[in-house]
């Protein structure tokens, strides 16, 4: 993507040009910017850091429980413990599921619930080696810090032990969940009962400290201002300086669907570009910006290539949380259809597990390196 950058932007444009660091100020600045100019500087970055590889790979999704004892306004997936709705899997359910992954493929296992105090550690850590046993290959990415700080509470166990007997019974990483809009005036207002911005922080950098990497969301379109999202990203950047342990940013557009914020209107494509670039921009030290169709649909995967994406996320069998608040795209794709996308669109597609390997080309044709 080649554009003319505008005067007011030459500067930005420059910095980026030589891989210096933006500010915060200009981090706010960019949100006023041309879209095709974004995409041209965010395509810059993308390109340095991997070409034309894009990843992706094929997952289960195991929403174990949706039984919870938060009632958070922006989830349309929790039930309360004894509500007729909730469930919360045996692990024969879990075996037979893992069995029928395992079947198509699948390399990852993404794994998170509600936070359920009627399930013990035990649960979680015979679900970890049912299904590192039944499909060995495949990676176990479990988890967000909200679970993490739930069950250290709970247990009365440390942080760190936690996450060394979750290590020990088959966990590999960590998903970006529950990061929200790590502002406290945010919280406030759509979660209130889950743990502060900086607790979050915390837990993943004890994840990290134990050789646990993770993914880091934001949740956006709702009640943040563009200040406030600059600053989520600038919060994560800082902890990768610390920790080196994030391996993609993740952003994640708000559905109100279900959710205790109806009135709120969804993200346009637009909107969506715009922060995918900006994330793009602003975290110069995370390897990956991923997107998740389930959240924008796999018509925005093609374009999104083209403003700082290099991961397209997962086939997703399975998914509930998303699906829970309203997301209409759900046409699930195959690994076949996210090659065929990826290529499409003039890129180099790599199935990957949870942790970057495997990202051997697929496809007719690819080419390029691992």
């Amino acid at each position: 993507m080649l554009t003319t950058i505008s005067a007011d932007f030459t500067e930005i444009a420059e910095k980026v040009r030589s891989n210096q660091r933006l500010t915060r100020e200009e981090g706010i600045r960019l949100f006023d910017a041309d879209l095709f100019t974004l995409g041209d500087l965010a395509t810059q970055v993308r390109e340095r850091l991997h070409g034309d590889r894009t990843y992706y790979t094929h997952t289960l999704h195991l929403n174990y429980s949706n039984a919870c004892v938060l009632s958070c306004g922006l989830c349309a997936f929790y039930r309360p413990l004894d509500h007729a709705q909730a469930y919360t899997f045996s692990m024969e359910e879990i075996a037979q599921k893992a069995a029928s992954a395992g079947k198509m493929g699948a390399k990852e296992f993404h794994i998170t619930g509600g936070l359920n105090p009627r399930l013990t550690l035990d649960y979680y850590e015979e679900m970890f080696r049912t299904l590192k046993r039944i499909v060995p290959a495949a990676t176990v990415k479990a988890f967000t810090s909200v679970e993490i700080d739930f069950f250290s509470k709970l247990y009365r166990i440390p942080v760190d032990d936690l996450f060394q007997r979750l290590k020990a019974a088959g966990m590999d990483c960590m998903p970006g969940g529950g990061a929200e809009i790590l502002a406290k005036r945010v919280r406030e207002i759509i979660c209130p009962e889950k743990i502060s911005g900086e607790r979050w922080i915390a837990v993943q950098k004890q994840a990290h400290l134990n050789r646990i990497p993770t993914n880091a969301t934001m949740l956006y379109g709702h009640v943040e201002t563009i200040e406030e999202r600059i600053d989520h990203m600038i919060a994560i950047r800082s902890l990768q300086d610390e920790t080196g342990g994030v391996q993609a940013f993740v952003p994640l557009s708000y559905h109100a669907e279900g959710t205790a914020f109806p009135e709120i209107p969804p993200t346009t494509g637009f909107e969506d570009l715009r922060v995918y670039a900006i994330s793009r921009l602003m975290l110069d030290n995370v390897p990956h910006i991923k997107l998740l169709w389930t959240y924008v649909g796999t018509k925005m995967i093609q374009v999104a290539l083209d403003f700082g994406v290099d991961d397209v996320g997962s086939t997703n069998m399975e998914e509930r949380i998303v699906k829970a608040a309203g997301a209409n795209h759900f046409d699930a794709p195959s690994v076949d259809e996210l090659t065929w996308l990826i290529e499409r669109a003039g890129r180099v597609p790599k199935l990957i597990d949870s942790l970057y390997n495997n990202g051997s080309p697929t496809g007719h044709g690819s080419t390029g390196s691992p």
